[in-house]
């Protein structure tokens, strides 16, 4: 890393100098290549998917029914605009380059030795328990076995087929049964509990045993590849499992809303007297591939803008957090928070930014706590005036209050008001945390997280809740719900997309399976991405402020630096897209300082512009993706 940073600061330095024009000669004329005033940016990648079938051959999952149901390309949208009826592109385009390799029976032998190597007796899961009482099961799981998952994402990173090449995305579609040397099993991910309560999800939920994973970044603390890899595996000849409720082979609405949910069950259940004709395999397979590994994890859509509300693009990122205290004896923000990881985690994820985080505690006066009964038990608008529901009462009282928070003064370019609400003991909340948006635009505004007794029984503290809300706000989606470009359909984990809740099954902070708290190589791949485009859709918006024939010098180092993040883009080396991106824009800034342009208030008044632009719809989804603990929901099962 240090390395590419100097290399880009004299490329950088080498193309200011070559642009420049000396003093006294006339200004050359120069026609941008790829800095458009006023337009979005044009980013392409040719997006490389290996897809690897261990254990299935082609007649079993073929690959023309497979190829079937993929995408030819992506083109992300900022998500949280859809609720308001505007599609939001951020000028990126993927195009899929589909790499499908059938494992030979040398490498499944090798492989197949390796899990045998890593699998340790243990006793049925629940589920497992639970897929047996079914009279229309197919088979009968008489024993189990735990096999680490990091452990197997490793040995897949860095033993794969040859010619695949794992430093580029890759699916591996795993099926041991049918073998002499099968085991039934399961994988586990242990020994990250929570921070704040020590609570180990892992290890002590039969919930949390799983069918795939992946997504671990070089650097994890925990489980660290050592260097990057994009890797994540999905095995039909594991579980039954809780997570995508696949040991459930009865029911065809396991989540009790009324639709049918499509599922992908055991492997064996792929057969004449089975849950599912063994002619629908390859198509599974190949919308486990669409639906959620490309869409939710490898290539995905942000939630919210990553250009944050700011008039500037901010250098530092204050985390502002203030609490409402209303547990009596609990100082719950300094009992169930730790700073240093709030900030370790986040910086990761913005690693151009300066983030720091501060708390300050407030009582949780009567007109607040009115406001919350409102917003999450009795449905009353606490500000009837706004008309706005109930669903926005929480956004309403800190806005109206937001003023006593702001404790930064200048000394950051942006604080991100976080609130937690601390519940007294007689409280059961019914959800985590969400970070809310403005109520007009999509714009992301505040970040809501909630703590009581019931809260820190079920293993949860404000840390973690606190990284996973503020990604939100950052622009990270879920790993279960997200949108497809080509059919412009928003979906979750439900009806027909319910086999989507396989994505958190990686090594993301924004999944809900509680076993890890960083953020992957997928998110860290996509954020930069994301703030690639954004920069350079920045510089274009700046560059059209900018008087005809001014600061030609830096607006002509600002086009190379922009065709020098295209090409990075292109080859996959999104860091260093991101950093030229950046650059580009400050010398635009650096140009319409040099013009007599503020470009601080030239942005505030293009954001109001676009801001005039969308549409307020007459109803809005309110908090689609909001944080619950649902009883009924994956994460809160055993």
């Amino acid at each position: 890393m240090k390395r590419r940073g100097a290399f880009i600061a004299l490329l950088v330095a080498a193309l200011v100098g070559a642009s420049a024009t000396p003093a006294g000669a006339a200004a050359p004329s120069y026609r941008y290549q790829f800095l458009t005033p006023g337009g979005q940016p044009k980013l392409t990648e040719t997006v490389p998917v290996n897809v690897v079938f261990v254990g299935y051959e082609p007649a079993q999952a073929g690959a023309a029914a497979f190829k079937g149901e993929l995408a030819k390309k992506y083109e992300p949208v900022v998500r949280s605009r859809l609720s308001y009826g505007v599609t939001e592109k951020l000028g990126i385009t993927y195009k899929y380059d589909y790499r499908l390799k059938y494992a030979d029976t040398a490498y499944e032998n090798k492989f197949f030795k390796q899990l045998g190597k890593l699998a340790k007796p243990a006793p049925l899961t629940q589920y497992q328990t639970a897929y047996n009482a079914q009279a229309g099961k197919t088979r009968t799981i008489t024993e189990n076995n735990l096999i680490d998952a990091p452990s197997v994402e490793k040995w897949l990173a860095f033993n794969p087929p040859s010619g695949v090449d794992t430093r580029r995305n890759t699916v591996f579609f795993i099926n041991w049964y049918g073998r002499s040397d099968f085991k039934f099993h399961v994988y586990s991910k242990t020994g990250e509990p929570d921070p704040d309560t020590g609570y180990d999800f892992g290890a002590n939920r039969d919930s949390r045993k799983m069918i795939a994973w992946g997504g671990t970044t070089a650097d994890d603390e925990e489980t660290g590849l050592g260097a990057t890899r994009r890797v994540w595996f999905h095995d039909l000849s594991a579980g039954p499992e809780s997570w995508t409720a696949n040991y459930d082979v009865t029911n065809a609405d396991v989540d009790g809303d009324g639709e049918a949910d499509y599922r992908m069950p055991p492997i064996w259940e792929y057969a004449a007297n089975g849950f599912r004709s063994p002619a629908a395999l390859a198509g599974d397979l190949g919308k486990l591939t669409r639906y959620v590994a490309m869409n939710l994890l490898m290539t995905t859509s942000p939630l919210y803008p990553v250009e944050l509300p700011t008039a500037e693009p901010p250098r530092s990122i204050n985390i502002d957090s203030n609490t409402y205290e209303g547990w009596p004896g609990v100082d719950a923000s300094a009992q169930y928070t730790k700073p240093d990881l709030v900030v370790k985690e986040l910086s990761e994820l913005r690693w151009r930014n300066r983030v720091d985080y501060d708390n300050q505690d407030f009582n949780f006066d009567a007109k607040n706590r009115a406001c919350y009964d409102g917003f999450a038990v009795t449905g009353e608008a606490c500000y009837p005036e706004s008309g706005l529901p109930a669903d926005a009462n929480l956004f309403l009282y800190n806005k109206e209050n937001l003023a006593r928070t702001k404790d930064d003064g200048n000394k950051v370019d942006y604080e991100l008001p976080v609130f937690n609400y601390v519940l007294p003991p007689d409280v059961d909340p019914p959800l985590l945390g969400f970070a809310d948006d403005d109520w007009e635009t999509g714009t992301q505004s505040y970040v809501f997280n909630f703590l009581s007794q019931s809260i820190v029984e079920s293993g949860y503290g404000l840390t973690t809740t606190t990284i996973h809300e503020v990604g939100h706000h950052l622009g990270m989606s879920h790993p279960h719900d997200g949108y497809d470009s080509e059919t412009g359909v928003g979906y979750g984990p439900s009806g027909e997309f319910f086999y989507a809740w396989a994505g958190d099954e990686n090594n993301s902070m924004m999944s809900y399976i509680d076993v890890n708290w960083d953020f992957s190589q997928f998110d860290r791949d996509n954020s930069d991405r994301f703030l690639t485009a954004a920069y350079w859709e920045g510089a274009n918006r700046l560059a059209a402020t900018i008087p005809a024939g001014k600061a030609r010098g830096d607006l002509a180092a600002a086009d190379a630096l922009l065709g020098l993040a295209k090409l990075a883009f292109a080859k996959h080396d999104y860091r260093a897209a991101y950093a030229l991106s950046e650059t580009a824009y400050y010398k635009v800034y650096s140009a319409a300082k040099k013009s007599g342009v503020d470009p601080s208030s030239a942005a505030r008044t293009m954001a109001a512009e676009a801001k005039s632009e969308r549409a307020k719809p007459d109803v809005k989804s309110p908090h689609e993706f909001i944080d619950t603990l649902d009883p009924q929901g994956p994460r809160a099962q055993p």
